[in-house]
């Protein structure tokens, strides 16, 4: 066991924590994450209505016991769900909380009176800082690759950026697909790696087939990283963009940030993000098939 990361995640198959994904995330998915050997997340804004969340956090914690899991809060102003959800997960004492855009403080407050821990979404140093001034108990680094509202920063220079003042548990996302990215990540310095993009093309993600078949057709270089969808820079599939009738080529942005429940659903719904890792995506196993090959290539590795 890592001797920075916390009591919570020994045990686990793989130092992984899958990546929360709108749209996709549910309670199955968790639910084959955890069983599986790695920490099942979901963002709260999959659960509709706010009253849907918890129910889903009991559905996955009578089939997990206890093993990790954890819900994905967005703190950012236009999430007007965030206090109701948030008042869910420390009434049902979600163990992780993940929060992402924007400042964490409120809910560090509120998770660390029940004993829960909050690992916050990051993409620089200058972010990283910031949620560490706000309590966080860990770091995500969102590295150049990643799918979704991803950094760009090489994952070398963003790992090696904060751990200058940094001493405690990293995450690392960033096109990492197989089990040898994983080691790969530990040894540049990370604690666990983040996964999102590889997890879409599971039997248990809930996405629809010819997403996951789109991302087992594309290649790198059918990403398009654009802020045009939430005013947010993201990585989406270029193929999504096309049959939705837009030109990925003549985007444009929004004037700010809108990460409110109708703007996302608007957003992913047909518009399918993904992470720069694609060529390794070949196939559409089960979570549990999957984790096991990630465990040898790994071992391998």
């Amino acid at each position: 066991m890592n001797s920075r990361l916390p009591v919570l995640f020994e045990g686990l198959a793989l130092p992984v924590i899958a990546a929360p994904m709108f749209l996709v995330s549910g309670p199955d998915m968790v639910i084959a994450e955890c069983k599986a050997g790695i920490v099942g997340t979901f963002p709260s804004l999959n659960a509709r209505p706010s009253s849907e969340l918890r129910r889903w956090i009991g559905q996955i914690r009578t089939a997990v016991g206890n093993r990790p899991f954890g819900v994905n809060l967005i703190v950012h102003d236009t999430n007007k769900r965030l206090d109701e959800d948030l008042w869910i997960c420390v009434e049902l004492r979600v163990p992780l909380i993940v929060t992402s855009v924007g400042k964490p403080a409120k809910v560090v407050e509120a998770v660390h009176a029940y004993g829960g821990l909050v690992f916050h979404d990051v993409t620089n140093a200058v972010h990283a800082r910031k949620a560490l001034e706000a309590g966080g108990d860990g770091l995500i680094l969102v590295a150049a690759g990643a799918g979704g509202h991803a950094g760009t920063l090489s994952p070398f220079a963003l790992v090696e950026d904060v751990r200058a003042f940094y001493d405690g548990p990293l995450v690392l996302a960033g096109a990492i697909t197989r089990g040898n990215h994983i080691r790969a990540a530990l040894a540049m310095g990370a604690d666990m790696a983040y996964l999102g993009t590889r997890l879409i093309a599971t039997a248990e993600a809930h996405a629809a087939p010819g997403y996951k078949q789109m991302l087992v057709e594309s290649s790198s270089a059918d990403i398009v990283y654009t802020p045009a969808f939430t005013g947010i820079p993201a990585n989406y599939l270029r193929p999504s963009i096309v049959a939705a009738g837009l030109d990925p080529e003549t985007l444009k942005g929004k004037d700010r940030p809108d990460l409110s429940l109708e703007t996302e659903a608007k957003a992913w719904r047909d518009i399918w993000g993904a992470g720069q890792g694609l060529a390794a995506i070949t196939d559409v196993p089960s979570l549990a098939e999957l984790v096991a090959r990630m465990k040898r290539e790994y071992e391998e590795a």
